[in-house]
């Protein structure tokens, strides 16, 4: 039997995966928050769908790759790996593999309430640029 959070983080990657950032934001509560690398917060479904697809829209062969799921203090770490090809707008049509976690907050009906996401931007600037 799979554990409740193990399924649900299975069905978030297969979210990521669809190329439907709507399937991504209904995993986050209506007023949920995605916060990436510290950067502007993205309130709600519909600002966490635009989120979600500016990813998608940049890496149109995205795939999200589980590595783990576990509890930490009082939330919850999604480590991911993305892998890509960087060929939308702008696109530099090199291809990326970077990981990733994103800490979440659920909130009593265990939708992601906030999420707090980080990877190595460096990293993912150097692979991208083919420096």
């Amino acid at each position: 039997m799979t554990h409740p959070l193990q399924d649900f983080a299975d069905r978030y990657t297969t979210a990521w995966c669809s190329d439907d950032p709507h399937q991504v934001a209904g995993f986050f509560a209506a007023e949920g928050v995605l916060t990436i690398n510290g950067g502007a917060r993205h309130v709600g479904r519909e600002a966490i769908a635009a989120s979600a697809a500016s990813f998608m829209q940049a890496f149109p062969d995205l795939v999200v790759a589980l590595r783990a799921v576990e509890d930490v203090d009082e939330r919850v770490a999604y480590h991911w790996t993305l892998t890509g090809t960087n060929m939308g707008p702008g696109g530099t049509g090199r291809f990326v593999q970077i990981d990733g976690t994103e800490l979440w907050q659920l909130d009593a009906s265990g939708l992601i309430a906030d999420s707090v996401g980080s990877f190595d931007v460096a990293d993912y600037e150097r692979q991208r640029q083919g420096a």
